[in-house]
């Protein structure tokens, strides 16, 4: 199966790139670009791509904006923030709003290949050291996230394993089960937090001081 790519960045030259690197591959295909957050929408509804490369900070309608009006869509699709600095507030509140993963746009092409798959698959976290980093800075608040307090013992193991960026496969042999009944914990674990995916579940994992970034 082809996975369909909208690239939304105010820079011709990122875009075009990016464009290069994506419809290089036999499996991914660019269907549209937006040069403003505003214009992501319609494009997206348009286009139906299985993931949006979302620069944060664009004119009109920044990234997270624009990113908060994809996922409130009956089938919204990932995310995957493109940015320049790693330790930008602008990268953890894309996060926040739904985004499933961010690289920066120094990012190799191979690398960049790799994340637009991981992304759409949903069975690993993109980048997960970087992602408790920017967590870091940010105070954990015990009980804001609804949901952590009714995880039983094994879903919280499931969900300790997934800050770490662990699959589902991994998680399987690290626990002595199987995938089977991993995808059925991480599914458990997501429904409960109320979370759409994995990078959801972590930043909720973090913010209620469940596991500790530091």
């Amino acid at each position: 199966m082809t996975l369909r790519v909208v690239i939304a960045d105010d820079e011709d030259l990122i875009r075009a790139g990016l464009r290069i690197i994506i419809d290089a591959e036999p499996d991914l295909t660019v269907v549209g670009e937006a040069a403003d957050g505003a214009a992501v929408l319609p494009l997206v509804r348009r286009e139906r791509p299985d993931v949006v490369l979302m620069d944060v900070r664009m004119p009109a309608l920044d990234g997270i904006q624009a990113t908060e009006r994809l996922l409130a869509l009956d089938a919204p699709p990932k995310v995957l923030v493109v940015t320049t600095f790693e330790n930008d507030d602008y990268v953890y509140d894309a996060l926040r709003a739904g985004a499933s993963g961010f690289l920066l746009k120094r990012t190799r092409p191979d690398d960049l290949i790799k994340a637009v798959k991981l992304v759409a698959a949903g069975e690993s976290l993109l980048f997960p050291a970087a992602i408790r980093a920017l967590a870091g800075r940010r105070s954990p608040g015990p009980g804001r996230v609804a949901g952590i307090d009714r995880l039983t013992g094994r879903e919280g193991d499931v969900l300790r394993l997934m800050t770490k960026g662990l699959s589902n496969h991994e998680i399987a042999a690290e626990l002595v089960v199987s995938q089977e009944t991993v995808k059925t914990h991480v599914g458990n674990v997501l429904a409960k937090l109320g979370a759409r995916d994995r990078t959801q579940a972590v930043i909720a994992a973090y913010e209620s001081g469940f596991v500790s970034p530091r």
